[in-house]
């Protein structure tokens, strides 16, 4: 398997943007950024933990194609998608005098791209973004698409804009300085995308991914673009979720009622909520005879072998009961008219949408889980 960039083109129709993927991508962040903007300013909105690594490369790489930056670094972790941070993050924007046609740079993980890609999208109307994630999470996931957002304290994510980034950085090259911990989470991201659709990729994952996370570069350059290339195909077809984008929230109706449960917290990170919510989703298709009772103990089986965690058990300190978490699903995004839309499958690489799924069900999972 080759290591040289890969590129995956988004196409949607005014809006098409491509994603390059690889070891070294970070290098084209100057030349790119220059091609895209008349003035040669960038603001770039980072975390302390990024800056601290990978800031000194970026700006560097800027100023080798002539262009000057500023970057404001805010704390790391889930608790700075809030209303303060953003408010913190966007008067910072207008202070450096960010026009209509700038660019503003999201340098980190999927916290840092949700939200600097909300300000992109929110000031002045809407001023272009460049996506530079740092994570895995964010490489597969958060990056693509143009969700961005904040949290509140009644659920995850439910204040945002679908904007649309005009470039994806992902290097690949990052990733080495990510803890085990958090590689192991953002790969609960690229394990959905075999669950819910591509069950010879959830195969490939199966003999590669340990390798992977071992840091076999070839094989992270493949499940980074076969990821990304899932995810455009879909947000292609729907990009403000009206229907099959909601697919790839395959986990994370439980993973999110879990993330509040828990006060977005250290606690459980996005990634590790999704590998429970994932194996908690084939659990429950089992129960209601959608799949075979194998395909959850091959999900488990899988997490597992890669030292992950894969159940309500593995979350550190007490979770409220399970009518209190099916409470929190409640006030999940994908409520319609009052009932939870929950992505089960048929099997591995086969999974649907549906809000036909009895309460007392959910609840008889997560009570014997609990």
């Amino acid at each position: 398997m080759t290591t040289t960039p890969r590129t995956v083109s988004v196409d949607l129709p005014g809006r098409e943007y491509d994603i390059q993927i690889g070891p070294g991508v970070l290098a084209q962040a100057g030349p790119r950024i220059a091609e895209m903007t008349r003035r040669p300013h960038v603001t770039i909105i980072t975390d302390e933990t990024v800056a601290g690594l990978h800031l000194a490369t970026l700006q560097a790489n800027l100023e080798a194609s002539g262009l000057t930056s500023a970057a404001l670094a805010l704390p790391a972790g889930e608790a700075t998608k809030c209303w303060a941070q953003l408010e913190r993050s966007v008067e910072w924007l207008l202070s450096e005098k960010v026009e209509r046609g700038d660019i503003i740079v999201a340098f980190g993980g999927g916290v840092i791209g949700d939200l600097a890609g909300f300000a992109a999208a929110v000031l002045r109307r809407g001023v272009r973004f460049v996506q530079i994630p740092t994570t895995l999470l964010a490489q597969v996931d958060s990056s693509v698409g143009g969700k961005t957002g904040i949290n509140s304290p009644a659920g995850k994510n439910l204040i945002g804009a679908f904007h649309q980034p005009s470039l994806v950085l992902a290097d690949t090259d990052l990733l080495s300085t990510l803890e085990k911990r958090d590689f192991l989470a953002g790969y609960g991201e690229v394990v959905k995308y075999g669950l819910l659709g591509d069950a010879q990729f959830f195969d490939w994952l199966e003999s590669n991914a340990p390798g992977m996370a071992g840091g076999d570069m070839a094989a992270r350059v493949q499940a980074v673009t076969r990821s990304c290339e899932m995810k455009a195909d879909i947000v292609k077809r729907d990009e403000t979720e009206q229907g099959d984008r909601a697919l790839l929230n395959l986990g994370h109706t439980f993973c999110h009622a879990l993330e509040a449960a828990t006060g977005y917290s250290d606690r459980l990170l996005h990634g590790e909520g999704v590998a429970i919510g994932c194996a908690l989703a084939f659990e429950l298709s089992s129960r209601l005879g959608l799949c075979s009772q194998e395909d959850p103990s091959r999900v488990r089986a899988h997490l597992k072998a890669m030292g992950m965690k894969t159940d309500l058990a593995d979350i550190p300190g007490d979770l409220p009961g399970a009518e209190a978490l099916l409470d929190l699903m409640a006030q999940d995004k994908k409520v319609l008219d009052g009932k939870l839309r929950f992505i089960l499958a048929r099997g591995i690489g086969d999974a649907f949408i549906t809000s036909d799924v009895p309460s007392d069900a959910v609840l008889k999972v997560l009570k014997d889980q609990l």
